[in-house]
């Protein structure tokens, strides 16, 4: 990235397009000095791979567990980021993890619903006011005007099945009713967040992937994590207030609401 934050969290960082970020993090060649890789079962099998990225770069990741769909696990998170972080606070957060059921609506169940929003939309939700204090001091900490990725922000991953402009071309394919419904919910916290902490210099985005192959997006996806997480650093390196509240797929280009 060209601006470079200091200290950064993921979510969902155990697989995926966490685990990519993560390891293009640590192995550019101005690495981030803190990063705080969060999953949900950090000593299970599907965080083996993120382990042995942590082995290799004890001085710089730090693997913390936080359940997006659990408030006290977020809180246990925060307070144990916050004890590693120092005056410096948090420079970027980015909110990864995240469900889909595939589902139709006549399909879709409360329980669908209920799960959906507390991963998707309460997660980031409560994830974002846990970490506020830690952002706003990286703000206050950085000696820098405007807003930027390597002062104070947080960026939350988007998708295209919440564009409402898109859902006439893609619901047949894809309906995924749950998922269309929490990420749109997503997609308005964040520009409500935008609003109301652009006082405090703190950037909040959208960002989308890409349709990547992935185990949420499937083997029939068009790009692979390499591919769309270099993308997505190069924009968060771009970005500045005039992006506060944007939504901007991984090469940059605005993306219909």
């Amino acid at each position: 990235m060209a601006a470079h934050p200091v200290s950064v969290l993921i979510t969902g960082a155990n697989r995926g397009l966490g685990l990519e970020m993560v390891k293009q993090m640590v192995e550019a060649p101005h690495p981030v000095r803190k990063l705080f890789a969060c999953c949900r079962d950090p000593d299970g099998p599907r965080a083996e791979a993120l382990q042995t990225l942590a082995k290799k770069h004890p001085d710089i990741i730090s693997i913390i567990r936080l359940d997006a769909s659990d408030l006290c696990s977020i809180k246990q998170c925060a307070q144990q980021v916050g004890s590693l972080l120092g005056t410096g606070g948090l420079n970027l957060l980015i909110n990864n993890a995240g469900i889909m059921v595939s589902a139709t609506l006549e399909q879709t169940t409360t329980e669908d619903m209920q799960n959906s929003f507390n991963t998707n939309v309460m997660g980031p939700l409560h994830i974002i006011k846990e970490f506020l204090p830690h952002l706003r001091a990286a703000a206050k900490a950085s000696g820098m005007s405007g807003m930027s990725t390597s002062k104070a922000a947080v960026i939350n991953l988007a998708s295209y099945l919440a564009s409402m402009e898109k859902v006439k071309r893609q619901y047949t394919t894809f309906p995924a009713v749950a998922y269309r419904i929490s990420k749109a919910g997503l997609h308005m916290l964040t520009l409500c967040a935008a609003e109301e902490l652009q006082k405090d210099e703190i950037l909040f985005s959208l960002l989308l992937p890409g349709w990547v192959r992935t185990d949420m997006g499937g083997k029939d996806g068009e790009i692979d994590p390499p591919e769309s997480v270099q993308g997505m650093f190069r924009v968060m390196a771009s970005l500045t207030e005039e992006h506060n509240g944007a939504f901007l797929d991984y090469k940059g280009n605005t993306i219909p609401w």
